[in-house]
């Protein structure tokens, strides 16, 4: 890049909504499909389910460990989900990335995302590279999808129903908002919104 140039304006996509809103899905799938983006790892407490794999899915430390890095102020966000799980995002995985001109984004709850949001505002770079986006889902729609994918039992499927009302309250603080279709037409949407959110970058 010649020193007149202009650097790259990267942008950080930040997906909420509730468990089985497809919110993974279309993070996997912008990362397929636009060479530009990459997948901010994330870290968490429970256990890695079947078939995920440490580093890629999530960075799974133990309590202790976190605990540890959280005391340090490595983490950019982290809090307590579910009752008894922690899970949070490095901040050194976000920044040092952006500042490069990498495009990220990535999949949080939405205390999550209240808390980048605090960062942001002292922050000159995540500022101009944040977009947040919250995943709106039908109650009985949201339910199906929970029970399709068979990794939870009833009494889990319950509480996270009830924490998906909760998580809703929230969405107006969001810059966006899907409302939940097919995955083509929520990802077209997604789209669209990486298209906004690369011009506000570039402002």
């Amino acid at each position: 890049m010649s020193a007149s140039a202009a650097p790259v304006a990267s942008v950080l996509i930040v997906i909420a909504g509730p468990a089985g809103s497809g919110k993974s899905t279309l993070c996997d799938r912008l990362v397929a499909e636009d060479a530009t983006f990459h997948r901010v790892v994330t870290t968490t407490t429970r256990a890695p389910r079947t078939g995920e794999v440490n580093g890629v899915h999530y960075h799974f430390f133990t309590p202790a460990e976190f605990d540890l890095r959280a005391g340090k102020g490595e983490f950019l966000e982290w809090a307590w989900v579910h009752g008894d799980r922690r899970y949070g995002t490095l901040a050194s995985s976000v920044l040092e990335p952006l500042g490069r001109g990498q495009d990220l984004v990535m999949s949080i709850d939405v205390q999550g995302v209240a808390s980048v949001r605090r960062a942001a505002e002292k922050n000159a770079l995540l500022q101009r590279s944040l977009s947040t986006i919250f995943i709106v889902v039908d109650h009985d729609r949201l339910s199906a999808r929970m029970r399709s994918r068979g990794q939870d039992d009833d009494a889990e499927i319950a509480r996270r129903m009830a924490t998906a009302e909760a998580e809703l309250r929230e969405a107006s603080k969001f810059d966006f908002i899907i409302e939940s279709r097919t995955r083509d037409e929520d990802f077209g949407a997604l789209l669209d919104i990486v298209r906004q959110a690369r011009a506000k970058a570039r402002a």
